[in-house]
């Protein structure tokens, strides 16, 4: 992929060695853009649309499911049936200092992110989720996206998560659970060990640190990587400095995540290396999609901070395809 321009995937593996403090052992990284283009949306059809079917999915909050769900009318991305759509998604002109010859990106933004008509007052999220197209996490599946930070002033005015990208992956987790045994007068129960594919999510969050908030002097954001191998957030590296920037992970055999993220569009190098972990300490097997979060109050009136994001592009080494039901399944969880 050229530097700054709209380009296919290299075919250049980039690779470079680190340690990773407290792992005891070093592991190789993957630079996010690097080998087969998988997956994308480069949002240049001037009639991209999405089609909504509100009220929207709240499922982790209320058990709902409102079919049929929202989706794009190229087929590339889907209204979450977990958390529902950001109420506003439509294809816009790029923002100066964009991808060279860009000339469309996508806005998302949200006011009710919880429970259609129910605002709870508290954070909560919309998913956008690109379609799924899993593989196996042996074959070292990454992506990178450009995301326009708009001004201060245009945030959200809160402190708080804003926006977020992420990944859907999955792996084994063994559990102890109480199962029924016998009939009648001889019924009991017994405890069994079981191993089930579970859902894992890592990713960066953009936390926004308000100057209205008496705890912050100016604003600015950070960065803020889920997860550590503990399983709990690592606050990242600040973020002063509003415009376009270029944010990537990478998915090794190891099962660690590696994160990236530079101000500009230009390409992803191992100097934008963030972190690396393994994110709750269990082994990922398969990679499913991307999507990202928009967060806001949900106080029935504030929106969130208005986001824009260009090229999400999702890449591979090769080999470790599956089909893609079990990932629509997956994200269904």
């Amino acid at each position: 992929m050229s530097t700054g321009t709209k380009a296919a995937a290299s075919t250049a593996i980039v690779l470079v060695t680190f340690f990773i403090i407290g792992a005891g052992s070093t592991h190789a990284q993957v630079v996010p853009g690097t080998g087969t283009l998988l997956n994308k949306d480069d949002f240049e059809d001037q009639n991209w649309g999405f089609t909504f079917n509100f009220p929207k999915s709240s499922k982790e909050e209320d058990e709902q499911i409102r079919f049929p769900i929202g989706r794009a009318h190229n087929g590339k991305w889907f209204e979450s049936p977990k958390r529902g759509t950001p109420d506003v998604v439509k294809r816009v002109e790029t923002p100066i200092g964009g991808l060279e010859g860009s000339t469309g990106c996508l806005y998302l933004r949200s006011r009710d992110t919880g429970i259609p008509g129910r605002p709870s007052y508290s954070q909560k999220q919309d998913d956008f989720i690109l379609q799924a197209k899993p593989l196996s996490v042996s074959s070292t599946p990454n992506f990178v996206v450009r995301v326009y930070l708009p001004p201060w002033e245009q945030w959200e005015q809160r402190t708080g998560v804003s926006f977020g990208m992420r990944a859907g992956v999955q792996g084994p987790q063994t559990t102890t659970k109480k199962v029924s045994v016998g009939r009648w007068l001889f019924k009991g129960s017994r405890t069994e060990t079981v191993t089930e594919m579970e859902p894992i999510y890592p990713g960066m969050f953009i936390q926004f640190n308000c100057s209205k908030d008496r705890n912050y002097k100016e604003d600015h954001a950070v960065l803020i990587i889920r997860s550590g191998n503990d399983g709990k957030d690592i606050v990242g590296p600040k973020i002063r400095q509003t415009g376009w920037w270029t944010f990537g992970q990478s998915h090794t055999p190891d099962s660690r995540v590696h994160y990236y993220a530079k101000p500009g569009v230009e390409d992803l190098t191992s100097k934008d290396h963030i972190v690396s972990t393994m994110p709750h300490s269990r082994q990922a097997q398969y990679f499913n999609t991307i999507f990202f979060n928009i967060c806001s109050i949900d106080n029935g009136s504030t929106w969130s901070t208005p986001w824009i994001i260009d090229d999400p592009q999702v890449y591979h080494l090769g080999g470790g395809r599956r089909s893609m039901a079990g990932g629509r399944q997956q994200m269904r969880r």
